[in-house]
């Protein structure tokens, strides 16, 4: 039987365990895939401390995952050996909940997850249901394409779904692995694009990454800032801050929407009269395989690249790490030899 290396995490709390595993064979309606890239998310910590309900460990994480497929089931037949494909946070769906039932695969009710309901890409091979496969651009290289599956899909969705207009003021709250994305989205839209970051370390960074305007919360109020622009149509929260989040709800026009992507446990505050004027609030999730595509294509055209640091496989553990203390910048990649 072939076997592969693996970092599986054997129980909630443990490290990453570099292990030797048996080479999985796909279901009927799944393909192998030869994994190239997977990129290291906030969100793996759900595996490594156990933060879902009825996780069945031993489980291997990953879920911004880059490779070739080597072997189709016999379902399978828009997809062939060869092709290169990336598999995202949605990790397949029912086909039959009311959320599928109305094309939201991204809210279906029994969707999965790779990494979290099924082995993900911190391995050499992993399976993966067909309708979870996103057809990856020849022009990106596999480890600078696996973020824009998580960090990329979310902001770059979160953006166009937004309702903003070219020219309309959109402000990037954080500019870290989804803000930098944000902020190089958002000028490819044709948005007037403010970042917002803390400290001017990051001014000349944002600026060069297309913001117009930088605005440093660290010594002024960014929601009056904003509103010296005359306000901001868009507002992407992209940094887990919720009294940052809060306070710069004021920043908005009339009619102004705060997006949250930044997975916060902490409530967000919002005085109900401010939003009386027509100003809303909603999240966002990342999106189906499809818009993987349509994020990936969007940023060949415009040329939008995450800013990645590359680890080898049986470094998960020092690229975890330094993730999860935001020492990197911006996203971790893993690189199979």
């Amino acid at each position: 039987m072939a076997t592969m290396k693996a970092m599986q995490v054997k129980k909630p709390g443990d490290d990453f365990q570099l292990v030797e595993i048996p080479v999985p064979a796909p279901k009927e309606n799944e393909v192998l895939i030869k994994v190239e890239a997977c990129g290291i998310c906030h969100s793996d910590a759900i595996v490594k401390e156990g933060w879902y309900p009825n996780l069945q460990y031993p489980l291997v994480p990953g879920h911004e995952v880059i490779g070739t497929i080597t072997e189709v089931g016999k379902n399978v037949k828009s997809w062939q050996t060869g092709q290169r494909v990336g598999v995202g946070w949605h990790g397949g769906h029912c086909f039959e909940c009311e959320p599928c039932r109305r094309g939201d695969f991204i809210n279906c009710d029994n969707g999965k997850v790779p990494g979290i309901n099924y082995n993900g890409g911190y391995a050499e091979y992993m399976c993966a249901p067909q309708d979870a496969l996103a057809l990856v651009p020849k022009e990106l290289n596999s480890e600078e394409a696996a973020p824009l599956l998580c960090a990329g899909i979310t902001t770059y969705n979160a953006l166009r779904n937004s309702g903003a207009k070219p020219g309309d003021t959109v402000a990037i709250q954080g500019i870290g692995g989804l803000g930098h994305l944000g902020v190089q989205f958002a000028n490819a839209a044709g948005y007037r694009t403010v970042a917002i970051s803390n400290g001017s370390e990051k001014r000349e960074l944002a600026l060069k990454l297309g913001a117009h305007t930088y605005i440093d919360a660290s010594n002024s109020n960014a929601a009056e800032e904003l509103q010296k622009m005359g306000g901001a149509d868009i507002i992407l929260a992209t940094a887990p801050n919720s009294k940052v989040i809060s306070e710069i709800t004021n920043g908005l026009k009339q009619r102004g929407k705060l997006i949250i992507v930044a997975a916060t446990n902490e409530p967000v505050e919002v005085i109900p009269f401010a939003l009386i004027s027509g100003k809303t609030i909603q999240g966002w999730p990342s999106g189906d395989a499809k818009e993987s595509e349509d994020t990936m294509n969007f940023s060949v055209l415009k040329d939008v690249r995450p800013q990645i640091e590359v680890f080898p496989l049986e470094k998960a553990n020092e690229a975890y790490n330094k993730m999860i203390t935001n020492k990197v910048r911006f996203r971790a990649v893993l690189k199979m030899q």
